[in-house]
């Protein structure tokens, strides 16, 4: 039992599968629940794939909640055609996994997640990896939880690379700006974003190491990732492998010591031309004591170590 806890908010799309397989495998954090949200697929998808994920990894002990379903601008959600064809039209790279024997949580997703908070304090570690949505009704329902709670860790912005919509926005904070944009002026956050997490990249031979396990969950996470990995051929063959967007913001969240990072009062825009910027406030340009860390340069090597020990030893268990 560790002191640490940790609650996953997340799209599960195939980077949010590894992460989930990082959080259940690190001793060093309870994985004590997971929020649905919308991104990489519709929400709903997204909180059976967590339920999947978890029963492969035999940690059917962990509550899976749903939450918001669109964003805080809309009152519905388009799943983009390039999610898809990134993360499959299932989210885990058309990888067929048993329907999960547990059942979503049919409690509110926002108040576990403030109840959390109140129980654990500064032991609680939030890790959202996919839009903010989630975070920013929570805030605005309980405000006191920015001073409360441990340690939030978020993937997503871009910071010193361009983005991956457009030329200035990443996709998680593309999804809901207006959100971002409250909870990066509000809460007290680490910024994993495109300038690292693009450097943290997993290749066929990684993969290969999970399959000669011969484990259910080792063939099965080759399978999903090796998918991912195809996908990543096409849409940025310069890279020569598949990001771990997500599962490096879960590392960074227990380790801080994988990244270096700047400290900067920051916003997010929401202006048409820039939408989804995320950058420093000149509002706050004198505050002495800024709220976002930024990680703008990352220990690849050592963090690859640490991801490919964590999950290799999960997988030779299930």
């Amino acid at each position: 039992m560790a002191q640490k806890k940790m609650i996953l908010d997340l799209d599960t799309g195939i980077d949010d599968a590894m992460a989930i397989a990082y959080a259940v495998a690190d001793p060093d954090v309870d994985l004590i629940g997971i929020i649905g949200s919308y991104g990489n697929v519709y929400v709903e998808d997204g909180v059976i794939n967590s339920l999947k994920i978890l029963e492969l990894l035999g940690a059917t002990d962990v509550p899976v909640y749903q939450g918001l379903s669109h964003s805080s601008e809309s009152d519905h959600f388009d799943r983009m055609p390039v999610s898809a064809q990134i993360h499959g039209e299932n989210g885990i790279g058309e990888v067929d996994l048993p329907a999960p024997k547990r059942q979503p949580e049919t409690g509110d997703a926002i108040d576990f997640f403030i109840d959390a908070v109140k129980k654990y304090g500064k032991d609680l570690i939030l890790v959202p990896t996919g839009p903010l949505t989630n975070l920013d009704a929570a805030i605005k329902k309980a405000p006191e939880i920015t001073n409360e709670i441990g340690n939030i860790t978020i993937m997503g912005g871009a910071v010193t690379v361009p983005g991956n919509v457009t030329n200035v926005a990443e996709a998680n904070i593309q999804q809901d700006a207006t959100a971002a944009d409250h909870v990066f002026r509000k809460a007290p956050l680490t910024q994993v974003g495109l300038d690292v997490t693009l450097r943290t990249l997993l290749t066929k031979k990684e993969t290969q190491q999970w399959r000669n396990l011969g484990t259910k969950s080792g063939r099965a996470f080759a399978d999903i990732v090796d998918y991912y990995i195809k996908a990543y051929e096409v849409t940025s063959p310069d890279l020569h492998g598949c990001a771990l967007h997500d599962p490096f913001a879960v590392g960074v969240a227990i380790n801080p010591n994988f990244v270096q990072t700047i400290s900067l009062n920051m916003y997010v825009t929401t202006d048409e031309k820039y939408y989804g910027r995320t950058t420093g406030d000149p509002a706050r340009l004198s505050d002495p004591n800024p709220n976002v860390k930024v990680a703008v340069n990352a220990d690849v090597d050592a963090y690859l170590d640490a991801f490919m020990t964590h999950l290799t030893g999960l997988f030779k268990q299930h």
